[in-house]
Formats: C-alpha cells, sequence, structure tokens
C-alpha cells in the first residue's frame, strides 16, 4: 500500500524562511527541510494499481503559472488544543483553483471528494502535548520573495518512529519536465 497525497514543492528560499524561524515555541516539532510543501490533495492508501491510476488521472490536469508569496502564520487545534503551526500564502484564490482540479481529475478515477475546506499552509511545526506560548513565532507574514507555481507532485508518505518521511513520485507541469 502506498500513502499519497498532491503538493506543491517548495523553492529553497522559501523553505529557507520557513526554516529560519524555527525555534522560539516550547513543545514544538519543527518540520525539517525535506517535510515542507503545501499539500493540495491528502490522498490515502491506495494500492499500485490504484497508485497508477492517480498518476495518469494527474498527468491530466492543466496547470498554468501563478505566483504566490507567503502568507500569514496561523494554528489548527484538536478539542482546543493548537497541535499545528502552519503560515500560510497568498494570493489563495489560483491555489485554490489548482487543488479544485486535482481533486477533479482524481473523483474521475473513483476517489472520493476531499471533504475539508482547503485552507492552503505549510506546516511548519506539531505539537504532542501542550503548545508553549506562540509569543516567539512570527506573528506578521515572513519575509521571501514570491515564487512561480508552475507544477505540482504526487508524493508519498511512510511514517516512521521519528515522524514522516516524503518522496516525490512523479512531478507534474512545465517547470518540473526541465528537471
Amino acid at each position: 500500500m502506498h500513502r499519497l497525497f498532491v503538493a506543491l514543492e517548495l523553492p529553497p528560499l522559501v523553505r529557507d524562511a520557513l526554516l529560519a524561524v524555527h525555534g522560539g515555541v516550547a513543545g514544538a516539532r519543527w518540520q525539517r527541510d525535506d517535510q515542507l510543501h503545501l499539500t493540495l490533495r491528502f490522498i490515502g492508501e491506495v494500492d499500485r494499481h490504484q497508485a497508477q491510476d492517480v498518476s495518469a488521472a494527474l498527468g491530466s490536469v492543466n496547470i498554468q503559472r501563478f505566483a504566490l508569496s507567503l502568507g500569514l502564520p496561523g494554528t489548527f487545534d484538536r478539542r482546543g488544543r493548537i497541535d499545528t503551526l502552519w503560515v500560510g500564502v497568498t494570493p489563495q484564490s489560483e491555489v485554490g483553483a489548482l487543488a479544485k482540479r486535482v481533486d477533479s481529475g482524481l473523483l474521475r478515477i473513483g476517489l472520493p471528494p476531499e471533504t475539508r475546506a482547503f485552507g492552503p499552509h505549510m506546516t511548519v511545526a506539531r505539537f504532542s502535548r501542550i503548545a508553549g506560548p506562540l509569543a516567539g513565532f512570527p506573528a506578521a507574514p515572513l519575509s521571501a520573495t514570491p515564487w512561480d507555481v508552475t507544477g505540482f507532485a504526487l508524493w508519498e508518505s511512510r511514517l516512521g518512529h521519528d515522524g514522516a518521511d516524503y518522496a516525490v513520485i512523479e512531478r507534474y507541469g512545465s517547470h518540473y519536465a526541465a528537471l
């Protein structure tokens, strides 16, 4: 079985900006450089044949170049307890439209639709227990050069003792064709 998701790869300058704000929050488990991405659609567990169908469906998703910038930070909570610290992007409309096209492509091969509202973000830290005060984390948008999005990737997640390891399985779009 393969645990898959579709995400944007982040350029080095963006990952550097996200890594530069690590620290200053007690209880945070900071994401490593190789874990930083922007999820467009979580797929979940699929067998090898479904993974091939997913790959083919994603190959038909149309992507046109658009620019993103880092946005405001935020948190997700579970039962009133902060469990995720993230940084958003701006503008959200075009990346949201791409996420919808990805979801539509996956619907055509029989995967169920995404039921959660899409909120584009990059997870920077997770919390097991109580999050310390977030005052040590910037409250304003992080500074990084805007970047062009010209492709996306299919990723596999392997859960281990030290968290998840992510690997790009396939890339889609003009930018990635040159890699």
